[in-house]
């Protein structure tokens, strides 16, 4: 385990509600933006961010908090390179008007994309300094992660299936509104349980856990999950909720005896070929990853685990999920009652017409980060952005632009 120079060292300057790391010495020294200032975690969900320190916060997160190291493959798999003219090819419609790959670029201040046709590099494109080596910010796009942990807890058989009891593997969280609520119930954000995600309110739920984890106390996110009414009847009714996620990857911790990221290592990052190290936010020193937000890679490794996903969660012959996962994960669900979703297993299916009729899913996070899967044609496309507020306000609909883009490519 690797603490953060942040957390290692707590030998900080804070100046205006930048933080500059002190001494240049106690940095990773062959990352290139170790010696940025950055904004506060608070910063980060308030939206109080300009455009240049929410880069440089970014694309540094691992210095917010304690983390965990994923370390990388030793034999990192190859990405072929079949580049062709994209933003001459791709064009899209927003309120009648047309345009072009060059318009999403900088009205999304998209600071990274890649785009992979049949598992070869088409596009890709860096911007506001990040390079193929920056790690950034994964957000929510780290709950698509923890829940392909299930899949494969499932298939080692450290989890029954889909039915268990988050309380078979949380005793935490017995005798609290999770009692009763199954792994399934879960995945689909469907416990029953109240909460509130608004990020920029202070007295949301959300920012209650983001407290929890400022503590860094163990157990003082359970603490906050465990202390929540019960609102609806489990599986019956769906609640956007990072807190579902922080369960969720208690229950793969208790399960599979070992830290999310080491799993994460040695079911998917080190066979698949990730070619550099990520690190991923802990709810305390050497404690248990944020479920829900907090690991850091490359571009490019997100777009190898979108790849991954792609090609069915099978890693050289064998089957790291469980048959069918990656359709059904990205597709709408049913609730108990029969009421679908636009929800599937913690990935988002398409919205817009084209994605619709390709069943075409994302892993999205706030502030600009997605994976973007289309089977029908054989396409993933991984962005990092830097939104300062995590309000969801793009300009442009990323999905319209890969979209467009996945068409062009057909």
């Amino acid at each position: 385990m690797t603490h953060s120079p942040l957390y290692r060292t707590r030998i900080l300057l804070s100046l205006g509600g930048i933080f500059l790391a002190l001494p240049v010495a106690l940095q990773a020294q062959d990352y290139p933006h170790a010696e940025e200032p950055i904004g506060t975690i608070e910063d980060v969900y308030d939206g109080r961010l300009t455009p240049d320190l929410a880069v440089s916060t970014f694309r540094n997160i691992d210095r917010l908090f304690p983390t965990r190291t994923i370390p990388a493959s030793d034999t990192p798999r190859d990405l072929p390179e079949a580049p062709v003219d994209l933003p001459g090819m791709v064009s899209y419609q927003v309120d009648n008007a047309t345009y072009d790959l060059y318009d999403f670029l900088s009205l999304d201040n998209v600071t990274g994309m890649i785009v992979l046709k049949d598992g070869a590099v088409v596009y890709e494109t860096y911007q506001r300094g990040n390079t193929a080596d920056t790690r950034w910010m994964s957000m929510s796009v780290a709950k698509s992660i923890t829940s392909t942990l299930v899949g494969a807890a499932i298939v080692d058989g450290h989890i029954g299936g889909l039915d268990d009891l988050v309380t078979d593997h949380v005793p935490a969280l017995e005798g609290s509104a999770y009692d009763g609520v199954s792994i399934r119930d879960i995945l689909l954000m469907a416990s029953g349980v109240e909460w509130n995600e608004t990020y920029t309110d202070p007295q949301s739920d959300r920012r209650d856990l983001l407290r929890a984890q400022i503590e860094q106390r163990p157990g003082a996110a359970m603490d906050v999950m465990a202390a929540l009414p019960r609102a609806h009847a489990p599986g019956t009714h769906h609640t956007y909720s990072t807190g579902e996620t922080q369960v969720l990857g208690e229950v793969v911790h208790g399960a599979v005896g070992m830290p999310l990221s080491d799993y994460l290592a040695e079911k998917i990052w080190q066979p698949y070929g990730m070619e550099a190290d990520a690190n991923w936010w802990l709810d305390s020193p050497d404690g248990v990853e944020i479920g829900g937000s907090g690991l850091s890679a490359t571009l490019r490794d997100f777009a190898r685990f979108g790849q991954f996903f792609l090609e069915g969660g099978v890693i050289d012959g064998n089957a790291i999920l469980p048959d069918g996962w990656t359709e059904t994960a990205g597709l709408p669900q049913e609730l108990t009652g029969g009421e679908t979703i636009d929800y599937g297993y913690m990935w988002w299916p398409g919205w817009t017409e084209p994605s619709i009729a390709d069943g075409a899913f994302a892993a999205i996070g706030i502030q600009g980060q997605n994976i973007y899967i289309n089977h029908a044609r054989n396409v993933v496309i991984a962005t990092h952005m830097a939104q300062p507020k995590p309000l969801g306000r793009e300009p442009v609909d990323p999905l319209v632009v890969f979209d467009a883009i996945a068409a062009a490519l057909d």
